[in-house]
Order: structure tokens, then sequence, then C-alpha cells
């Protein structure tokens, strides 16, 4: 039996993409019972929707042989269970023209004397030389020689540091990496202590009002609250210190519909918690008032995803299942007539996620369409590819929740208006909204972005060249959430098997069983037999 997945109705085309509706179609398959036979056909696609959710029933694919449509060609290219091929040729070309390509160079250390290049390449004994012998000019690390010392240890081993019973969501660390937040679909979040490396339990939080699932967490800037939704009307919010739990429900106050923040995220003045809702709409609460205080229409299917463009919070992004990103002055916002200040198309399917370089000008999305892009707010696309999109978006036939990814989507094609800055090819994105990150300034010079990815790994892209700077490889189901430690070289993955990973470096050709014993004699003895001339060519 060949059953076929058409976008229609707003909700149903992306609902979330994660099988969050299962709890609301229960509800629908009641209430259409109810209703009588002047529904059938809706009644049929609600229980048909039902049973794959719950695993009921599965798609087999086969091979007809017809290939008299563009649709016939669709057969699965990559399971689950093995890597999407990555663009072996990256097309660099608009990145080398951005500001961004200088700006990374030179904070990821890689922006450096020709001359020092020429004479040893930037390895961690030759870059101790050049300290010793005055050749920086502070005679010190700077930043940049930081990161690119930091760059040779990616993280490249996984250990398993706590285990569910269910789907982990959610998992991220606090801003100065002392606190670790998870979710899990048993209905808990649970804070971890992790300032001395070790997750310890401080808390347990048990949800209220989940549907399906905990979607999306966030920490409050101080640290102090930490905010989560679900299929529900309200946002909810707890204290992570205290003697006294505090744990209050936000109501947004939507409507009648079935109702869903997939994203949300405090302002930075810790005034405003903002969310991108099912209905299409961003919501915005003010907690000094306490009330929610604005609601946009701002796309034609689910909001997937909101950020905040930097730490002002007058500029954010936003993400839909109508393959559009948007910019949003907040100070010019009216619920009569949003305009946004610009739209950037160029993504062939719904977006899952954004985030922000946190300078207001460069963020990132991922996307259905199997890909990661780069985009400059400053390059906004005209209406013909806006239309582009949404044409392409719109015909659209399969579901990425339950279904395989199409041949096509392999195709190295780029949509007529297309304004992003850098293409990432990689990973791969089903079954819900996995998540993309921008690596951290202060470890890194943000010279990474990387993604979770359906085959259950964490993929590492080179920012500026985009090839796979390393693939992550350890969890048997999605990798939903990822996290780069704001200050180490250490990564929390968030995966459906129900565990959370922390990758860290190993040495694998260390001969010790401790790396400081082994390690560290090695680059001093190599430092020491460093050829002389070295010293004279400069």
């Amino acid at each position: 039996m060949g059953l076929s997945h058409s976008r229609g109705h707003r909700r149903m085309s992306g609902s979330d993409q994660e099988q969050e509706e299962s709890g609301n179609q229960r509800y629908n398959l009641r209430s259409n019972a109810r209703s009588g036979g002047d529904d059938d056909e809706a009644d049929l696609s609600s229980i048909v929707a039902y049973l794959i959710r719950s695993g009921q029933i599965r798609f087999i694919s086969r091979d007809t042989g017809d290939s008299d449509s563009d649709n016939s060609s669709d057969c699965e290219f990559v399971a689950p269970s093995r890597a999407p091929i990555p663009d072996l040729n990256p097309d660099v070309k608009n990145l080398k023209k951005s500001d961004i390509f200088t700006a990374v160079m030179r904070s990821s250390g890689r922006w450096s004397d020709k001359r020092w290049l020429t004479m040893m390449k930037p390895t961690v004994p030759n870059m101790l030389v050049k300290r010793e012998l005055g050749l920086n000019r502070q005679q010190q690390f700077s930043h940049g020689d930081q990161c690119l010392l930091n760059s040779k240890y990616l993280p490249n081993k996984m250990e398993k540091i706590c285990s569910y019973h269910h789907k982990a969501f959610c998992g991220s660390y606090s801003a100065d990496g002392n606190v670790f937040l998870s979710a899990c679909q048993d209905q808990h979040l649970r804070v971890y202590d992790t300032s001395d490396d070790e997750f310890k339990v401080i808390k347990c939080i048990r949800a209220r009002d989940v549907g399906w699932s905990i979607l999306d967490t966030a920490f409050s800037p101080d640290g102090r609250y930490a905010a989560y939704s679900s299929w529900s009307d309200c946002i909810h919010i707890s204290n992570i210190y205290g003697d006294h739990d505090i744990h209050e429900a936000l109501h947004l106050n939507p409507g009648d519909h079935s109702f869903c923040i997939f994203s949300l995220m405090f302002s930075y003045d810790n005034k405003e918690i903002l969310g991108g809702a099912n209905d299409g709409n961003i919501y915005v609460y003010d907690r000094e008032a306490n009330k929610r205080t604005l609601k946009i229409d701002a796309h034609d299917d689910d909001v997937n995803t909101v950020r905040f463009a930097d730490f002002s919070s007058q500029i954010l992004y936003s993400g839909g299942d109508d393959g559009l990103c948007k910019v949003w002055d907040r100070r010019t916002l009216r619920e009569e007539r949003p305009i946004p200040v610009g739209v950037l198309a160029g993504h062939s399917d719904g977006i899952t996620y954004i985030d922000s370089k946190g300078d207001a000008r460069f963020f990132i999305s991922n996307s259905k369409d199997q890909t990661l892009k780069l985009w400059d707010v400053r390059c906004f696309s005209d209406q013909t590819g806006v239309e582009e999109t949404k044409k392409v978006v719109s015909s659209q036939r399969w579901d990425y929740r339950w279904q395989q990814v199409p041949r096509r989507m392999a195709r190295k094609k780029e949509l007529k208006g297309d304004t992003s800055v850098m293409t990432y090819r990689g990973h791969c994105v089903l079954h819900t909204l996995i998540r993309c990150k921008f690596s951290p300034e202060t470890s890194t010079g943000q010279r990474y972005v990387y993604s979770g990815c359906a085959t259950g790994s964490v993929v590492v892209y080179d920012l500026l060249t985009g090839q796979v700077a390393c693939r992550l490889e350890g969890h048997n189901s999605c990798t939903r959430d990822v996290s780069w430690h704001p200050y180490k070289n250490t990564i929390i993955s968030t995966s459906w098997d129900g565990t959370l990973g922390r990758w860290y470096y190993h040495d694998h050709a260390a001969r010790g069983t401790d790396p400081d014993e082994d390690c560290v004699p090695k680059i001093l003895f190599r430092a020491v037999e460093m050829p002389p001339c070295v010293v004279f060519r400069h």
C-alpha cells in the first residue's frame, strides 16, 4: 500500500516534526468520532496519522519503476543508520567575499603572518617556540593562538553520562557552563551541576501540562530560572535554586485551537520571553507585566524556531515550515501590521532551528532540505526569491517525521533568489526539530558550526571551508540537541536513545594511560629538537 503526505492545513503540514501531536491526535479522533460522518476523509486522515505516529503501521519502500513524474524518483537515498554523503566541493565564493571570513579567520587564530606559516606549521611545539622566541608581539598566546591550539584537540570520544527510560529532547549548558539542563519525554527536567566536570543532579523538576513531551527549554540570563514549553497554552517557568519551589504557568491565550510553543528564549535583560508557535505566530510574554504583550502573525506555517540576534534583544530571527527565515525589529513590531525588516529565502523545505552568531549580522539555520545555511541579515532576498521558496516548499510531498529522505534532496541545487552566504551538507534532518549552533567564541573563535543528526551523530563543520571537521558517532538513535561548553572543548549530545553523551578529546596515539605523562614530555622534546635555522630565517 502506498501512502503520500500532502501539505494542506497549516498545522498538519509541519506540526511538530517530532510526533508531538500524538496526544492531540487522540483528542482529535474522539472529537471527530462524536461529530458523525460528515468529515469521513478528515477522520481517515487523522486515524492514519495517529497509527503511523504510534508505530502501528510503517512505510515500506518499493520501486515501482515509474519514471513519468519527478516524485517517482523520490525513493530513499539515506537511512537513519547511515551517514549522508558530505559535500566534497563546497562553494565558498560568496563566503570569501563576506566580512565574516576575515572576522573568523582572526578570531580563530588562522590569520597569521605568512612568513611564519612558510617556516612552521601551526602545531603546538611550533607555537611554543614562536612564543618563547618572542615572535608574538605580546610574548604570550593571544586569544587566536589559544583557539588555534584548541582546534587541534576537538572532541573525538564519547562517554554516556546519563541514561533515561524515554527519549531525551533537550540539553543545554548555562552561559557560565556550571549548570546543564536536560528535558526528557518522561516529563522531567533535570538540572546538573557541571562546575567540576561531574554531572551531579541538583534538582529534578516535574513538568506540568505536558502533551507528548517537553519540546524546548531555556535558561534565564541570570541562571536562576528555567522555562519550558510543550503542547500547552502556557509557557512554564521554574526556579533552579532556592529553598522554596517556584513553578508558574505564563498564559499566552492563543485561542481555542490545539497549541504548542516549539521554541522559546529569554531576552538578555530578563524581562521578556520569546516564543514561536504552531499557529504561525510569534509570542512575546512580558515578565514584569505578567502577561502576553505581542502576538505577531509571522509565517504561513508553524514557527519552529525563534532567536534574539544579540544582547540588545531588539532584533530577532524566526524560521518556519514555510521555508523562510525572517528578521524582525522588536521596536517596530505591531500586532495590527506585522512587517519584518527583511526575509531570507533559499531553503527548499521547512526550517527546524536558528542560531545567532551574536553580532546581529549573521545566523545559521537548519532545514528539512538536509542543509545548514549561513546568512547575512544585510543581504535580504527579493520577492522573486521568496516566491520561489514558497513554491518549492509547497510542492514537497514527503513528511520527514516518518518517511526517509527523498533522492532529490541529495541534488546540489541552488534555488533562484537564494541569498545565503554558505551552505553546509553532510548531516541528516529527520523525525524532529534537530538543532544547529555556532561553536563558542571563547574556545574556538566560532570557527565551527555543528548540528545534531538523525543518524545519531554530531556533525561539526569548518565554518569557512564547508568541510566536515569531524563526525562524532556514538548514539543509537537521532541526536536532537547539541551543546558545546562555553569554555572547554566538551560537547554534550542529547539523543532519542535516552542518553546524554559527553564528547571530549582522547589521544588515541598516546602510549600511556595518563595523557599528562605521555603528551607533555613529547611536546617539550619536539620543541627542543626544533632546527636552529628556523630562528635565523626570521
